[in-house]
C-alpha cells in the first residue's frame, strides 16, 4: 500500500459507543473478486492495492492501517413505510474503515453489505445475495454516469454460500459488498435518540455531523447550528430527489433510515430506471400503494425530512424548523433544472429559458410516453442534435405537436462548454438499465458463470460517463 496517498480516519469513533456496536466479520468460505472499483480506489489512495491485499481487506476484512481495528455496526432506528420501527441498526454491514478523498479532502467511509451478522440482525443472517451485489454495482454505476450524487460501489466479492431468499431461485449465491460514501449519518440514526428521550446525544450528534460534513455550517448557538443543518439537509435531499426525476430513477425503499444526512443516494434494493415517463411508476413489488412511487418520490423525501425536524425540536423551535422545511419545494425545483440541463448538455440559461424547457419536456415526456433515456440520448446538446435525433427510432416522438414547445425551448439554448457532441457513445445507443436487461445480464452468471455481458455493461457505462463529463475527476 502507498502510504503517502492513503489518508486513514477513525473520526466516526469519536462518537462514542452510544451510537455503534463493535463486531466482528463473518468468515467466508471462499472470496472470488467479481468488482473492483478502480477510479474510485486512485481517488482515495488505494489503487496500488493487489487483487490479494484487496481480497484481505474487502472480503475477509483485515484493517486498513490507521483505521478501525474492529468493524463498528451502526445503531439507528427509523419510520419503514411510515411506521416506526425501534428495532434497526446495521443488521448486515457494518463502518469498515474511514479515509479521505485525495482530490477534495473529504471524509469518506467503506461501509459494507452481506458482511454477517449483527447485535440488529433481527434472525437475519447478515448475509447479501450474489444479485443483489450486481444490482446494486449496476444502479451506483448508471446514476454516478447520469449526475446523480451517490455512494460508489467499491468492491463486491463473492462469498461462496448457499443462501435462502424468497425472491430468488434458492440456493442463492452469496457476496459482500463495499461501498463508498460520504458518510452513514442517517435521520434515522436521530430518530434513536429522540425515542430514547436523550437530547444530549441528539446535540453530539448534531455537532459530530456539522464539524464532520460541513463545517462551513458552524453557528456558536445550539438553536442557530440546528437550523443551518436543516436547512442544508432540505435543500441536500431536494437536489437528490431532482436527480433522481431527471434520470428517471425509483428508489423504492425511502424510509428515514435510508436517507444519509448528507444528501447522498445510497441502500439500493428493490430499485428500476423509468421505461417511459410513468408517475405511478414503483420499484418494490411489495410498495402496493405506491408510497413510493416515481411521482411520490419528493413527497416521500420531504415527509422524512420533517422527521428531522422532529429530532431537532429540542434545539430550536418549531417556527425557525418549519421555515427551513418551506425551502424544500423551491430548492427542489432549482435543482431538478438543473439536473434537466446537465442531462441535455446545455449551457446554464436565464430564469425563464430555463423554466420554459422543463415544463415543456416533462409535458412532452408525459403526453407521449417516448422512452425515457432514449430523449435525453437523442437530444443532448439540444437543438445541435436534431439531425442525429430525427433519423433515430424516437423520431416519430419528434414529429408529434407535444415537441414543438420543446423545440421552440431548446431554440435560444446552446451546447454547455466542452460537451462532446461527437463523442462515439452518441453514434451508439443510449446505455440503460430497465429491469429486463438487469436480469438478461444476470441470466447467464446464474447459469455458466458468465461475467461478459456484465462486464461490458459497465464498459458501456463507463462510455456514457465520458460522453457526457461525469468521469470521476483523477487525484
Amino acid at each position: 500500500m502507498d502510504d503517502t496517498a492513503f489518508t486513514p480516519s477513525r473520526r466516526h469513533a469519536d462518537l462514542g459507543p452510544a451510537f455503534f456496536d463493535p463486531v466482528t466479520p463473518a468468515r467466508f468460505p471462499r472470496t472470488i473478486l467479481r468488482y473492483r472499483n478502480q477510479a474510485w480506489a486512485e481517488r482515495v489512495g488505494l489503487g496500488n492495492l493487489s487483487d490479494e491485499a484487496w481480497i484481505a481487506h474487502f472480503g475477509r476484512f483485515e484493517p486498513l492501517p490507521g483505521s478501525f481495528e474492529t468493524p463498528l455496526a451502526l445503531r439507528y432506528h427509523g419510520h419503514q413505510f411510515r411506521s416506526y420501527n425501534p428495532d434497526l441498526g446495521d443488521g448486515r454491514g457494518f463502518l469498515f474503515a474511514q479515509l479521505h478523498d485525495r482530490l477534495d479532502g473529504r471524509l469518506l467511509d467503506l461501509g459494507t453489505k452481506g458482511s454477517g451478522t449483527t447485535p440488529w440482525s433481527r434472525g437475519a443472517d447478515g448475509r447479501l445475495t450474489l444479485k443483489g451485489g450486481v444490482r446494486e454495482v449496476l444502479a451506483t454505476a448508471l446514476l454516478e454516469a447520469q449526475g446523480v450524487y451517490t455512494s460508489k460501489s467499491f468492491s463486491l466479492i463473492e462469498t461462496g454460500e448457499d443462501l435462502v431468499r424468497g425472491d430468488e431461485p434458492s440456493p442463492a449465491r452469496s457476496s459482500v459488498l463495499v461501498r463508498l460514501s460520504h458518510g452513514h449519518i442517517r435521520i434515522g440514526t436521530f430518530q434513536r435518540f429522540l425515542a430514547l428521550g436523550e437530547p444530549d446525544n441528539i446535540a453530539r450528534l448534531l455537532d459530530h455531523a456539522i464539524a464532520t460534513h460541513r463545517p462551513e455550517l458552524w453557528r456558536d448557538g445550539a438553536e442557530d447550528r440546528a437550523v443551518a443543518f436543516l436547512d442544508d439537509v432540505v435543500a441536500r435531499v431536494a437536489r437528490m430527489g431532482a436527480q433522481w426525476a431527471a434520470a428517471g430513477f425509483v428508489h423504492g425503499v425511502l424510509n428515514s433510515d435510508n436517507i444519509n444526512v448528507t444528501g447522498e443516494s445510497f441502500d439500493y434494493g428493490p430499485w428500476r430506471f423509468l421505461p417511459h415517463f410513468d408517475p405511478d411508476f414503483t420499484a418494490a413489488s411489495f410498495d402496493e400503494t405506491g408510497l413510493y412511487s416515481f411521482g411520490r418520490q419528493p413527497e416521500a423525501l420531504f415527509w422524512n425530512l420533517a422527521r428531522l425536524a422532529d429530532c431537532l425540536l429540542v434545539l430550536a423551535p418549531q417556527a425557525r424548523l418549519e421555515t427551513a422545511l418551506s425551502n424544500f419545494g423551491p430548492a427542489l425545483q432549482e435543482a431538478f433544472a438543473e439536473a434537466l440541463f446537465r442531462r441535455l448538455g446545455l449551457a446554464a440559461a436565464p430564469r425563464p429559458e430555463t423554466d420554459r424547457l422543463v415544463s415543456a419536456v416533462w409535458r412532452f415526456l408525459a403526453e407521449t410516453r417516448a422512452p425515457f433515456e432514449r430523449f435525453f440520448f437523442d437530444w443532448y446538446g439540444g437543438l445541435a442534435s436534431a439531425p442525429r435525433a430525427q433519423a433515430g427510432p424516437s423520431a416519430g416522438h419528434y414529429a408529434h405537436e407535444a415537441f414543438a414547445p420543446v423545440r421552440a425551448a431548446l431554440e435560444p439554448l446552446a451546447p454547455a462548454p466542452g460537451a462532446r457532441l461527437d463523442h462515439p457513445y452518441f453514434a451508439e445507443a443510449p446505455c440503460t438499465l430497465l429491469i429486463d436487461e438487469v436480469e438478461a445480464l444476470w441470466a447467464p452468471i446464474a447459469a455458466a458463470d458468465d461475467w461478459s455481458l456484465f462486464e461490458a455493461k459497465l464498459e458501456a457505462v463507463a462510455r456514457m460517463a465520458e460522453a457526457c463529463g461525469t468521469v470521476p475527476a483523477s487525484a
